[in-house]
């Protein structure tokens, strides 16, 4: 048992045969072990992960930025997203990898496949890849996200413009002539 109680009602879901997708920490938490040799994240030290997953992160210095695109070998649906995390991951569950990004594998998966894990941020953005992982599931799905996001970010502008001097700030803004 852990100290977290959500370990041991994460452990359940899974054990009923609940699926989870980790994404980016989740990958490293759901690991066995995350590893930093180097104290690139603070203490050098090895600590242990939910072990949810028969893998193992080594943490290193070089952060991974790279945007990627790919499919979702499964449905056949485009992915996108992007990469933002430090580390090597490695173990027999990523032999499982779910995810073709760029003509790599990405991602691990459990034996049983009742957890998938990735480092692709945004992976859920894309409306046909997220409609096509939720009826993998079982679950229909309508969600259009990015109609959704540009209707927020509409949203929050209109209301910047209203309550703030834009010009002004823009003034501030702008290099100052010698």
């Amino acid at each position: 048992m852990r100290a977290n109680g959500w370990d041991i009602d994460l452990a359940a879901h899974i054990r009923r045969g609940g699926p989870v997708l980790g994404l980016c920490g989740d990958y490293q938490m759901l690991s066995r072990t995350i590893s930093d040799p180097g104290g690139v994240e603070g203490p050098a030290r090895t600590v242990p992960g939910l072990g949810h997953l028969d893998v193992g992160t080594v943490m290193q210095p070089q952060k991974r930025l790279a945007r990627i695109t790919g499919t979702h070998p499964l449905t056949g649906a485009q992915v996108t997203g992007h990469e933002i995390h430090m580390g090597l991951t490695t173990g027999a569950d990523c032999a499982r990898a779910w995810l073709n990004m760029g003509g790599q594998p990405k991602g691990a998966a459990s034996a049983d496949g009742l957890v998938q894990v990735c480092y692709v941020h945004g992976v859920l953005a894309s409306d046909a890849f997220c409609a096509a992982y939720l009826a993998g599931l079982g679950v229909a799905s309508t969600l259009q996200f990015e109609i959704g996001v540009d209707a927020a970010l509409d949203a929050l502008t209109n209301r910047l413009e209203a309550h703030l001097y834009i010009n002004f700030l823009l003034s501030l803004a702008k290099e100052p002539t010698v």
